[in-house]
């Protein structure tokens, strides 16, 4: 019979809060095992030194290194990753002899703990059990006495180790915030909480429920005296409600977004952003995104706007287009400049137009006198025929498959003229979970008037993590693996496919003789037909995966 693994949690540091299970199956252990620092100090084995049993063997497990350079081929993540073979195999002896072995653990065992990595290597082969304990968050919370969320707040646990730009962009999206692994990252961990406003409402706790514990404002910390076992607390947005509960005060009203101070309105900025990459987005977006006060979005182009002191992020889900303009004109009255952001060019199948027809409603007069520009951002279309070639060499048209505001027969009657008229088409929205059975009806459309030789390109995340381009034909398009990430080009007669990528020549011969005969069978008489000579080329069989 083989031993039985446990990964038990002792809790933050106070020997008081490990629980019974975890203290009698410690009293059970014939292994005992833990980490420690290169010094060889545990803290585990510190909480749990009163409940060792007498002449219990120990198994002390040494990180070869925590921070700095090591010589090993695979850098730090290989190191690591042998010392957890290493462990593990040390272990598997015990346990292979039928031993119990009892791995401690502060906090919770799959909270950032380190026995989640000896539970992976292990838990296939042996009889393995977790004890949870009290985590760090909920120890730090108690000794701050300081609610975290309430009611429907997120509370986010971020890593203080995230670049900098990525952990205040996530402090100013959540309400409730906790911040672990400080220690040398804490400088830049202030500077985010500065830079995403919630600096003065954030909470230092140093080694929590311990007699080393310290609770002060974060403001007040010093950068150099900050151990790895503490951690930074953001109440949640209700905090300022129990602040004035426990002072007595009035609750604070909520911000009157009206022009209050008589200030005129500041301007609505209406910006795209581009399709992805920060280098693909424009030098007047920038300075633009630098200088005003609230950003208005849907939320994943909201998180892409860096995080700064002073900026406040208004996010929302999809489809509230209407609602989202309104917000950043409200906001506008009170004298503030405003971003409405969209990904690729605002002016694209993006929030322009929305902001427009709410100023096109505003029959009160009451956006009157915010002024409203839009600023141009590169499109998907232009990303994804960059990355095929050029497509777009010639004559194109833009068309968006969904029909969430327009009918379908209106998105099949331009699909059908598109078509007629031997243009390259750039299909925006071409599926989603709902929408799974146009792009095989957009396909039957176009092949009745286009040859299906004629190449497609598939572009998927373009300028994203995961991009992927396929170049296919009109008749080999297959709709399975079209989903919401992507933007089809469908090319025209003059769009060729060939090794050096795909492009679109830029004249069209004169004359109804010189056009493409495949095209001409499917047109008819074809009298009014302006579509070019030659006919295209593309891969055959299955589809070409250019790059990914």
């Amino acid at each position: 019979m083989t031993g039985a693994l446990y990964g038990v949690g002792l809790g933050p540091g106070d020997p008081e809060l490990v629980t019974r299970k975890a203290a009698r199956l410690i009293g059970a252990a014939d292994v005992v095992a833990y980490f420690s620092g290169t010094h060889g100090r545990s803290i585990a084995r510190s909480i749990a030194a009163e409940l060792l049993p007498a002449g219990v063997a120990e198994e002390p497990l040494v990180y070869p290194v925590t921070t700095g350079d090591i010589d090993h081929p695979g850098g730090y993540p290989g190191a690591i990753d042998d010392f957890y073979d290493r462990s593990a195999a040390r272990l598997a002896v015990h346990l292979a002899a039928g031993r119990t072995v009892v791995v401690l653990c502060e906090g919770d065992p799959l909270f950032y703990g380190s026995y989640m990595y000896l539970h992976d290597r292990l838990a296939p082969t042996f009889p393995a059990e977790v004890v949870p304990g009290v985590t760090s968050v909920s120890g730090a919370a108690a000794a701050a006495a300081r609610p975290l969320v309430r009611h429907e707040d997120v509370l986010t646990v971020l890593p203080g180790t995230l670049p900098r730009a990525e952990l205040a962009r996530r402090l100013a999206d959540t309400q409730g915030a906790a911040v672990l692994k400080l220690g040398r990252t804490f400088p830049a961990v202030r500077a985010a909480l500065a830079e995403a406003g919630r600096l003065d409402d954030a909470v230092y706790v140093e080694r929590a429920s311990t007699a080393g514990q310290r609770v002060l404002p974060a403001g007040d910390v010093d950068p150099d005296a900050v151990p790895y076992f503490s951690m930074v607390l953001v109440p949640g947005a209700d905090r300022r409600l129990a602040r004035a509960a426990e002072t007595g005060a009035a609750a604070p009203a909520p911000a009157d977004p009206g022009p209050a101070t008589g200030a005129p309105p500041g301007p609505v900025l209406v910006v795209g952003l581009g399709p992805g990459p920060d280098g693909w987005r424009t030098p007047e977006v920038d300075t633009a995104l630098g200088q005003v006060r609230h950003v208005v979005g849907y939320a994943p182009y909201v998180s892409r706007v860096p995080q700064r002191e002073g900026l406040q992020r208004h996010a929302s889900g999809n489809t509230v287009e209407l609602d989202r303009a309104r917000h950043a004109l409200e906001l506008a009255l009170a004298g503030d400049p405003v971003a409405v952001v969209s990904g690729g060019d605002a002016g694209v199948f993006g929030m322009a137009s929305a902001v427009f027809e709410v100023l096109d409603g505003d029959t009160a007069g009451r956006y009157r006198d915010v002024p409203v520009r839009v600023l141009p951002g590169v499109t998907a279309a232009q990303a994804v025929a960059a990355r095929a070639g050029a497509p777009l060499g010639g004559d194109y048209a833009v068309l968006s498959l969904s029909d969430r505001l327009k009918p379908w027969p209106v998105v099949e009657r331009r699909l059908a003229a598109v078509a007629a008229a031997d243009l390259v088409l750039a299909v925006y929205n071409p599926a989603s979970r709902s929408r799974t059975g146009q792009v095989a009806r957009m396909r039957d459309v176009l092949l009745a008037h286009r040859s299906p030789d004629v190449p497609v390109v598939i572009g998927r995340d373009v300028g994203r993590d995961g991009e992927e381009l396929v170049v296919t034909t009109l008749g080999g398009l297959d709709p399975a693996v079209v989903d919401m990430r992507c933007l089809l080009i469908v090319g025209s007669s003059g769009t060729t496919a060939g090794e050096h990528g795909v492009w679109t020549r830029r004249f069209v011969p004169a004359g109804p003789d010189s056009r493409d005969d495949r095209a001409a069978d499917r047109t008819g008489d074809g009298a009014g037909d302006p579509g070019g000579a030659g006919s295209a080329t593309a891969p055959t069989g299955a589809a070409a995966v250019l790059r990914r």
